[in-house]
């Protein structure tokens, strides 16, 4: 269910990458939202190219499809330097980051993204390449095998996840800056639209661009996908012109409610009311009940109902609100034994 998922923060696929590689700004000024951010990176920035030294190593930490990938490109265009980059699960061993480091000058940046999923030898191989600028290389095996110390250029790496919590002290501590992004406003996102809008010389009546961000889940990389299909949806059943009827029924079409919520969402909290009596129930639990796998549950569904409060993480798992309820017209029944066993622990206590 949740492969193809149009509201999911993740990329879809190449296609869709390149799509949103000719969307990105190249610069902080360009950049939309993040304000304390890009303050600070502003502010780390300017000092760097004062001292004429590469930045610091920096982490972006966040939900997918906050512009973690972006803002790593506009530092390395604000330094003037050339990026490199590559993800967690593609370093293998410790011979994958020495083809990167090797090739790396003064001033480069590095960029890993999922680090998270950076495997222990690997991630142990980096350390003094991070701390130092050197690496213990090691050719051949057995009665062979020999250390060779490899100096490197001073350089930056920047390194972004989905999950700072999976990361490893060690590795966390060895950033110099790190940088949590948040979700967007609508406003924020409006204008993140109309500036594509304007890069995909898209004509919009007024009001059309508002409702897109408000269903957006306050993702970037959601509000320029449904862009997209909504320009799509414009062009064959309509003159091209984005119109409120046009935004609605392409909304409509794709099952995205007036809050943003897809059928998996919708289904997730329908679950925890008529499987789970409202919850508490555990994320294994309910990802058996859907068919779906935790870590896209985790990662994909729940920070946004989360953050709009339409779900509860507690000790004993999850439990819907009564505004999810509300909105999606179930009624919550308060269990009996739930409210005895509150009693039971009034009166031990």
């Amino acid at each position: 269910m949740a492969i193809g998922r149009i509201i999911s923060g993740q990329s879809l696929n190449e296609a869709e990458e390149s799509f949103n590689v000719s969307l990105r700004p190249r610069s902080l000024d360009e950049c939309v939202g993040q304000c304390n951010v890009k303050e600070k990176l502003a502010i780390a920035i300017a000092a760097a190219k004062q001292r004429s030294e590469p930045l610091e190593h920096i982490l972006f930490y966040g939900p997918p499809g906050l512009g973690k990938t972006t803002l790593a490109n506009v530092v390395a265009n604000e330094m003037g330097a050339r990026l490199r980059g590559s993800s967690g699960p593609a370093l293998v061993k410790a011979g994958d980051v020495m083809g990167l480091l090797s090739n790396v000058n003064t001033g480069d940046v590095l960029f890993i993204d999922e680090i998270h999923r950076l495997s222990t030898p690997v991630e142990e191989f980096i350390y003094p390449a991070m701390e130092e600028f050197r690496v213990d290389f090691t050719v051949d095996s057995g009665m062979h095998a020999k250390t060779i110390n490899f100096p490197l250029k001073r350089f930056t790496l920047i390194g972004a996840t989905t999950r700072a919590g999976l990361l490893s002290a060690p590795l966390r501590g060895r950033f110099g800056m790190l940088y949590h992004l948040d979700f967007y406003t609508s406003q924020e996102l409006a204008a993140i639209l109309k500036r594509s809008a304007s890069l995909l010389k898209l004509h919009c009546e007024e009001g059309t661009l508002e409702l897109i961000a408000g269903r957006s889940r306050g993702t970037p990389r959601v509000a320029n996908r449904l862009l997209k299909r909504v320009r799509d949806y414009a062009q064959v059943k309509g003159t091209g012109i984005l119109s409120i009827g046009i935004v609605e029924s392409a909304l409509k079409m794709e099952q995205i409610d007036s809050l943003g919520l897809d059928e998996l969402d919708r289904a997730f909290l329908r679950a925890l009311v008529n499987v789970y009596d409202g919850g508490p129930a555990g994320i294994d639990a309910i990802a058996a009940t859907l068919g779906e796998e935790r870590d896209t549950l985790e990662d994909v569904v729940e920070p946004y109902l989360l953050q709009i409060g339409f779900l509860r993480r507690t000790k004993r798992g999850r439990e819907i609100t009564k505004v999810a309820g509300s909105h999606l017209g179930l009624k919550l029944h308060k269990k009996k034994a739930d409210s005895e066993q509150e009693g039971l622990f009034e009166k031990g206590s």
